[in-house]
């Protein structure tokens, strides 16, 4: 049974996978605590953050409205325990450096329609120093989190403890129907084709729904491409048609990607590496049963660097929400 879980469908040559006794003890990922807005928000169609400081305590409710509904042109800001929902546009849009974000909910953000997608994003804008923690952020018609869409920056982002998801909608909202699922991954990156290479850390966070049907053709939880150095740390992934769309050098350059202790359930495709990438680490990272295809690799190789150990049956999902990876 072990054998048939670490087997690695596929006709691509791939390195020997070796079964590690390995043990290592984790939290439960994905937000904790209150998430959203206290007692008495204080209520705006939109928020322009132009001095730093504190913002906290808003419910940002767009009325459909396009833009960046929250937007951070200043250095040094915290934006804490707000909802930011019923825009055609970005939740947040991040232009200043030292920024961290938290214990916000961001939902309902729906451009176009679904068969005409258009991208709102949850937080967007240019990579720097942002944190983006304990959050909540689905049901948007592009990506939960993108940096950044204008490749005009580098730096380094830090998603931990957060919640990336998307389904289908329990009622119509702005040209959208119930039932139908909008989005295109929880997390994609984008960056300048040359010089430093931008630094996304992901760490105890859950990602699920990222499945068909959906808004576009190929929807993935990870969506990780072109100069980034990306790690991605005690996730766990569910409901998805690929969980890891990993992607290697094109004129715009390529992922380096390291994953460790990490599951997948009840998903379409594992770990789907493309354009021979390199430099790809992979140290426990656990395929259920429901997983239909752990590995994929369209172009028949993985590049150089490529390292995988560890590999294990995870815990019943239920499990790993309540007491995290062992």
């Amino acid at each position: 049974m072990l054998g048939a879980q670490l087997a690695v469908i596929g006709l691509c040559s791939i390195l020997p996978l070796v079964v590690s006794p390995l043990s290592i003890s984790a939290a439960p990922p994905g937000p904790k605590g209150l998430v959203g807005t206290k007692a008495n928000p204080k209520r705006v169609q939109r928020l322009l953050i132009s001095k730093p400081g504190v913002y906290e305590n808003y419910v940002v409710d767009s009325a459909w409205q396009g833009g960046n509904r929250v937007k951070v042109s200043a250095d040094n800001v915290t934006i804490r325990n707000c909802e930011i929902r019923n825009a055609s546009g970005n939740g947040i849009g991040v232009f200043g450096t030292n920024v961290v974000i938290e214990n916000c909910r961001i939902h309902h953000l729906l451009a176009g329609s679904f068969q005409g997608q258009r991208d709102a994003h949850g937080i967007t804008g240019r990579w720097g120093n942002v944190t983006i923690r304990n959050c909540d952020i689905g049901l948007i018609s592009g990506d939960c989190i993108q940096f950044d869409p204008d490749r005009r920056s580098t730096g380094r982002v830090l998603i931990e403890g957060c919640r990336l998801w998307t389904g289908t909608l329990p009622a119509d909202a702005a040209q959208f129907k119930k039932g139908q699922r909008p989005g295109e991954n929880a997390v994609d990156t984008k960056t300048p084709p040359g010089g430093p290479r931008a630094e996304l850390v992901i760490r105890d966070c859950i990602l699920h729904g990222w499945k068909q049907p959906g808004q576009i053709g190929l929807m993935a939880a990870l969506n990780l491409k072109e100069n980034v150095t990306a790690s991605v740390d005690n996730c766990l992934f569910y409901d998805n048609q690929v969980a890891f769309r990993l992607r290697g050098p094109t004129r715009r350059g390529g992922a380096w990607v390291r994953v460790s202790n990490c599951a997948v359930y009840r998903t379409q495709v594992g770990v789907r590496a493309e354009d021979t990438i390199a430099n790809l680490k992979i140290r426990r990272l656990g395929f259920a049963a429901t997983v239909n295809r752990q590995y994929h690799t369209p172009g028949c190789d993985f590049g150089p660097g490529y390292e995988n150990s560890g590999p294990f049956v995870p815990p019943p999902i239920e499990d790993v929400l309540r007491k995290g990876l062992k």
